[in-house]
């Protein structure tokens, strides 16, 4: 990453936001499951855990408080997601031109997500827009969001005027926590009661409004 202190940054979440990943994330959950004695997760009941960081969302799962555990399931979990899980992702409808809209006006865009930054690399370049971010913040077990912006102020990559946008509140408390504003975003897995709840700046209803934020910074 190239530190850049005076930009103010467009700072994306990956799953639920850029797009779906329920289908990769539900069958690569089930098949870590599965493969350790537990019953898979509903595919109705998938939505809830696309969000917070995988060994969360095991323990929760599980109930296990073993670490060595937890820390097997994800290993599991990411040998059936890197081989075709990730690339079972959807591009929600209209992201694509929002990106190059912000982009081609010279909106800095980088990409901060729960997601190993290698996947995230993977699903970018897969929908063909990597070109659009000038960072890629990928997270691993046992860090949370609010560390990872956290790190990007740090390292000056981002300034204090940076935005945070994304479906969970999880992200909005992350960004409130360092500071930074915050847009919630209605089509991906979180509900609008989370949403509202966890108060961003804004909350936006369709991918098309995204070119809005041109504005924001």
């Amino acid at each position: 990453m190239k530190p850049d202190s005076t930009a103010a940054f467009l700072v994306f979440d990956l799953d639920g936001t850029i797009s779906d990943p329920a289908t990769g994330i539900g069958r690569s959950l089930n098949h870590a499951l599965r493969h350790y004695g537990y019953p898979p997760v509903p595919e109705n009941e998938v939505s809830r855990y696309i969000g917070p960081p995988l060994d969360q969302t095991f323990l929760s799962l599980t109930g296990s408080t073993s670490r060595e555990h937890i820390a097997a399931l994800v290993s599991k979990y990411r040998e059936r997601y890197a081989e075709i899980g990730y690339a079972e992702n959807v591009l929600y409808s209209g992201v694509s031109e929002a990106l190059q809209f912000l982009a081609s006006g010279g909106v800095p865009i980088g990409l901060c997500t729960s997601k190993r930054a290698d996947f995230a690399e993977r699903i970018l370049n897969l929908f063909g827009i990597r070109q659009h971010f000038r960072f890629v913040s990928g997270g691993d077990i046992g860090i949370e969001k609010r560390q990872q912006l956290a790190g990007l102020l740090a390292g000056r990559v981002i300034s204090a005027a940076a935005v945070m946008i994304g479906d969970r509140a999880v992200d909005i408390e992350a960004a409130k926590l360092n500071g930074l504003g915050s847009v919630g975003v209605l089509w991906g897995h979180g509900s609008p009661a989370e949403l509202q709840a966890a108060d961003p700046d804004a909350l936006l209803t369709h991918p098309r409004e995204l070119a809005s934020l041109a504005g924001e910074v």
